[in-house]
């Protein structure tokens, strides 16, 4: 077979054929990269630092559109409304979050019967990588900035224990509070208490959470036609393969036909008699 495939026609059919194929790769690498995309990429404006107020309405659903902004907001902690959230990283070691709950200044307030008299959002002060070295939050009139992020989905079945939490949940913390609530918490990245900076110990770290980037998202439908092209052009160096291996059957046929007319069983015609003596008539 490898004698047939080397005819010239063949070779050519098969360069043919690879190149058909490296067409249909590229095709598929084209559609492969059009199947992850991603999401609109991060505005530059969640870097200027806007009011709190101006941003977000409290009791409203959080708009995707304002995660990671950075905001400022004027109002006083609760050193009785704080927990410790678990879990947390810090250059790659375990701690806890210290949430503290933030009156803020101006807010709009939530009618109803559970409403609190002031709005309430769930600040996250810093990072301790030992319980006992969680401090309560400053007193007094506090302006705080941080980046805005929605709040976390709550983790099930699980039970912190008092002072804890598993995640920043504001469904949680309003009902363990008692508060109402914006519903998203800020990542402190600076407090100040008229003017001058709060100082905190050395062991609670600051947060300084970046912007998340955008996500991918996959689209199957450019997903399958990248498989599909490859398919096409691993069909296209068998379709090669079965026309040689047709044109080498030919040629066995050919060959058994060929040597059947250089030996024909023909039957032999019957040699002539020789006439016998003649006999005499007596």
């Amino acid at each position: 077979m490898l004698k047939t495939a080397l005819k010239p026609r063949w070779i050519a059919g098969l360069v043919f054929a690879l190149l058909l194929s490296a067409v249909f790769v590229l095709l598929s690498q084209w559609q492969l990269s059009r199947s992850t995309q991603h999401e609109a990429p991060v505005s530059p404006g969640i870097e200027e630092v806007k009011p709190l107020v101006d941003v977000l309405q409290p009791g409203q659903f959080f708009p995707g559109s304002v995660s990671d902004q950075m905001v400022t907001a004027t109002g006083s902690y609760d050193p009785a409304k704080q927990v410790l959230v678990e879990g947390r990283l810090y250059n790659g070691q375990k701690g806890f979050w210290i949430v503290s709950a933030f009156a803020v200044d101006n807010a709009p307030k939530l009618s109803g019967v559970a409403a609190s008299p002031k709005t309430w959002i769930p600040v996250a002060r810093g990072w301790v990588a030992d319980a006992a070295q969680a401090v309560p939050p400053p007193s007094g009139t506090i302006t705080l900035t941080g980046r805005l992020l929605p709040s976390e989905a709550p983790v099930p079945n699980v039970d912190a224990g008092p002072g804890r939490a598993s995640a920043v949940a504001v469904a949680e913390l309003i009902n363990v509070w008692d508060v109402s609530s914006y519903q998203g918490f800020v990542a402190a990245t600076s407090e100040l208490a008229g003017g001058v900076p709060v100082v905190v110990n050395d062991a609670v770290k600051p947060l300084n959470i970046p912007a998340q980037p955008p996500e991918q998202q996959i689209n199957w439908l450019n997903l399958f036609y990248s498989v599909e092209w490859v398919v096409f052009a691993g069909f296209a160096l068998y379709i090669w393969w079965r026309m040689v291996a047709d044109d080498y059957r030919r040629e066995l046929e050919d060959d058994e036909f060929d040597e059947d007319n250089h030996h024909p069983n023909e039957p032999t015609s019957p040699e002539p008699q020789q006439p016998g003596p003649e006999q005499k008539v007596q």
